[in-house]
């Protein structure tokens, strides 16, 4: 409760919510709650809202700066007191919930063809709950591997392409080769393991959650949803080609020991190129390859940034009306190349922009067409299944502290009781 009076404290301080406003001059007012963060990232989002004021006077969009960091609770303190903003900067993995609670208004018939043609259905289906669909997804992020690559090449590896993949098997065989004397072949940051975990695992067919006929879900970890588990479990303990100490640490936190040569590869998310691009040293080389592939290929789960329009908004029509605004091609592609992500939208991926050699940005696109909705996409009690149950299992797995059964009883006996509370 302290935390959610607290973050209800900073969304009044940063502006609150109109709900939809209007002035005593008839002028309608929406305030937009962006998450954006780089630098690129905010001064982009805010350069489309004013271009919406300059040419909408009658309703104009407030930027209200809000922030990754415990968003969940911020939002849900907001919605419950009556406060959240009329646009909705969020990620699909965290919708669910609001979706259901009837916080988020359903955008269907309000948005227009060109829009919703333009983003492919397994995008949109990450924002569907029932019936209705609450949220637009346009940016996503596959998650890459970075390689330092005067190392790779010198190791005389087979470098791997879109085309031609690692397997998870063939990784495991090159970062021990690329491993010695105080030098790691991977560093995985798995300070939050859950997602990572979830979302390559659907390159070997992993699911882990598995709904029935009526409609309820529940967790099963089998041969599947072992596959990345046990390869990073044995890097790290058995073949020591993965740094112990990175386990805990966040993918930021592996950069100075990727630069300083003490890691060949990094695990990370497309956008960490921004960061590297900046920090590398001067004559650091390095490049994006693919993620491992499985049985079903280089797929992999994202969970894209959305934007949702709230049910208490009371000018739900021009709201959609911005989001269309907001989300036409040559903007998606001014918003993907600010946070350095992919931009969902067909037209906008097309933009040779996004086809460079240069940063991977190739690399990155080729991958667009095997993004699939995350695992836990429409998992009523998902947040609290991470946090509880599956963060600290897989935390310990890792580590070595327990072996595969114990996670295998944690994340399904666990797990099942949390998620059958949300299932009633």
């Amino acid at each position: 409760m302290r935390t959610r009076l607290l973050a209800l404290v900073l969304l009044l301080l940063l502006g609150g919510c109109s709900a939809g406003g209007t002035r005593d001059d008839g002028r309608i007012t929406l305030r937009f709650q962006s998450l954006a963060w780089q630098e690129e990232s905010v001064e982009a989002n805010k350069q489309l809202v004013r271009e919406w004021n300059a040419t909408h006077p009658d309703v104009r969009v407030e930027y209200v700066q809000g922030s990754w960091d415990s968003v969940h609770d911020q939002l849900l303190t907001a919605f419950e007191g009556g406060e959240a903003p009329d646009i909705v900067h969020d990620a699909s993995d965290d919708l669910a919930d609001f979706a259901h609670g009837g916080y988020l208004a359903d955008l269907t018939g309000l948005l227009p063809a060109r829009l919703t043609s333009d983003i492919p259905r397994r995008s949109w289906e990450t924002t569907t709950f029932g019936n209705g669909v609450y949220g637009v997804p346009f940016l996503q992020e596959p998650r890459v591997l970075i390689a330092n690559a005067t190392w790779l090449r010198r190791s005389g590896a087979r470098i791997p392409t879109p085309e031609q993949p690692w397997t998870w098997e063939e990784f495991r065989g090159i970062t021990e080769r690329l491993s010695g004397p105080g030098r790691f072949g991977v560093a995985w940051p798995l300070k939050e393991p859950v997602s990572a975990t979830l979302n390559l695992s659907l390159s070997a067919g992993g699911q882990l959650f598995h709904r029935g006929p009526d409609g309820k879900v529940t967790v099963r970890f089998g041969a599947a949803e072992e596959v990345v588990p046990r390869t990073v479990h044995a890097q790290a303990n058995t073949d020591r080609s993965a740094s112990p100490t990175t386990l805990g640490s966040g993918g930021s936190d592996t950069l100075p020991g990727f630069f300083a040569g003490r890691y060949a590869m990094v695990p990370l998310g497309f956008s960490y190129r921004q960061q590297i691009a900046q920090q590398a040293p001067k004559g650091f080389a390095w490049q994006v390859l693919p993620a491992p592939a499985g049985a079903d290929g280089l797929i992999q789960g994202v969970s894209p940034q959305t934007l949702s329009i709230a049910e208490d908004c009371r000018h739900k029509k021009e709201a959609a009306q911005f989001l269309a605004f907001f989300l036409r091609p040559a903007s998606m592609v001014r918003l993907a190349l600010g946070d350095w992500m992919l931009p969902t939208g067909r037209q906008a991926l097309k933009d040779p922009a996004l086809h460079r050699h240069k940063d991977g940005w190739d690399i990155g696109t080729a991958l667009a067409e095997h993004l699939r909705p995350a695992p836990a996409q429409s998992v009523r009690g998902y947040p609290e299944w991470k946090d509880k149950v599956a963060t600290p299992a897989f935390q310990e797995y890792y580590s070595g502290a327990i072996g595969i059964g114990e996670l295998r009883r944690r994340l399904e006996r666990d797990g099942n009781l949390v998620l059958a509370r949300y299932q009633r």
